[in-house]
């Protein structure tokens, strides 16, 4: 009896059976993202702490061989942020200069890349008794990294140093007439930001009637809704750790700075209180 022959021939995809597949796989995609996306947020999230750790290093060893003070004026801070990318012919080199490499570290993972010159340039000037200098350079956003155009070679990073430890006005306890401030006669340093996620290399954190109508606005400029509502900051006693960007009105920022203000739950702020853009953030 002759066997039937068996066909060669496979059975192909029907359109309807392709496009069940192409939607489930669109499914998953769309299931999958946001999860890998906020996985990598906070992958960088990690980096960006690891950064202000090494900075901690650095100016922890800064203050020991300078017997507890910090540079005298935030534009002298912001040649540590610097770090060995200056020539020693370089006339803006300052006085109080230590050759170390910050290139790796100067910048939080999620701020990388420069604005377009195209927006505009500042201008900030510095001397001391020895020299003066004069810095151009671009500012950055929440995400976008602030940049040093001249001197050369340019130079970028996205955190910023609390301004009020290095201004030498004496308006504040925290800060001597003469010199740098002295961080060994300050208390509670684990409450003090030193260097934070910031468009400037320098920022301070006022506490004014209203609210900031946007992210990074004037002397709010740490407020910035990099970390999904945390900013990433060093404190004076070289601890790091995130901070929620209502949680900026509770921190030391000077000796005088009132931690419970009026834009803290201490002081009676409401959640409808804050602009829109801020409202969904945890209450401090």
């Amino acid at each position: 009896m002759a066997r039937k022959k068996q066909s060669s021939t496979r059975r192909a995809f029907t359109l309807i059976e392709l496009l069940v597949v192409i939607s489930i796989l669109v499914l998953l995609m769309a299931i999958l993202l946001p999860t890998l996306q906020r996985v990598k947020r906070q992958a960088k999230a990690v980096v960006c702490r690891a950064n202000l750790k090494q900075w901690g290093t650095i100016l922890a060893l800064y203050t020991e061989d300078y017997q507890g003070r910090l540079p005298h004026n935030h534009i002298v801070a912001l040649w540590l942020l610097r770090g060995s990318y200056l020539r020693d012919d370089d006339p803006n080199k300052p006085p109080l200069y230590h050759d170390i490499s910050t290139k790796g570290i100067a910048c939080c993972p999620m701020a990388v890349r420069v604005r377009s010159t195209d927006t505009g340039t500042g201008i900030a000037r510095g001397s001391s008794s020895f020299t003066s200098w004069e810095i151009r350079y671009t500012v950055g956003s929440t995400f976008e990294a602030w940049e040093i155009i001249s001197p050369s070679p340019p130079f970028r990073g996205s955190y910023g140093f609390n301004e009020e430890l290095f201004d030498i006005r004496p308006t504040s306890g925290l800060r001597p007439l003469r010199g740098g401030m002295d961080i060994y006669s300050v208390r509670g340093k684990a409450n003090v930001p030193m260097l934070l996620d910031c468009p400037k290399w320098s920022g301070r954190h006022r506490v004014f009637p209203w609210l900031p109508p946007f992210e990074g606005f004037g002397m709010q400029s740490f407020c910035i809704n990099r970390h999904n509502g945390h900013v990433n900051g060093l404190f004076l006693d070289w601890s790091v750790r995130r901070i929620g960007l209502k949680e900026l009105w509770t921190l030391k920022w000077d000796q005088e700075f009132d931690t419970a203000n009026i834009w803290t739950k201490a002081g009676g702020v409401q959640p409808e209180d804050w602009p829109q853009w801020m409202r969904g953030f945890k209450d401090y």
